[in-house]
């Protein structure tokens, strides 16, 4: 499985990270809602479970995903300041390029 994150996600996330009481988790990304060929996604803190998967990515940031959810490989994890501060999380792989 694989995650793209951008220096802009990985500053925000890793802020959070370095939090007290956050050192040892990892971040998770999640399907909150999916319909036909595309999913919303969300992001958490959390320790890997059983059957998760743990991949690391090139921002020196572990991600936690379920290998059953084929719409979770391939995710981007951004972080735009325009036209509205957030992370956006999207799958390009899998032809999601933005929630509708």
């Amino acid at each position: 499985m694989n995650v793209k994150i951008t220096r802009n996600a990985a500053k925000v996330i890793k802020k959070t990270m370095e939090l007290e009481g956050n050192s040892e988790l990892k971040l998770r990304v999640a399907i909150t809602h999916a319909h036909g060929d595309h999913a919303h996604y969300g992001l958490d803190l959390d320790t890997p479970k059983e059957n998760d998967v743990v991949v690391s990515t090139d921002k020196d940031i572990d991600v936690i995903l379920d290998p059953n959810q084929p719409l979770l490989d391939g995710v981007k994890i951004d972080y735009l300041y325009l036209p509205e501060e957030g992370f956006v999380i999207t799958n390009p792989s899998k032809g999601n390029h933005g929630d509708h």
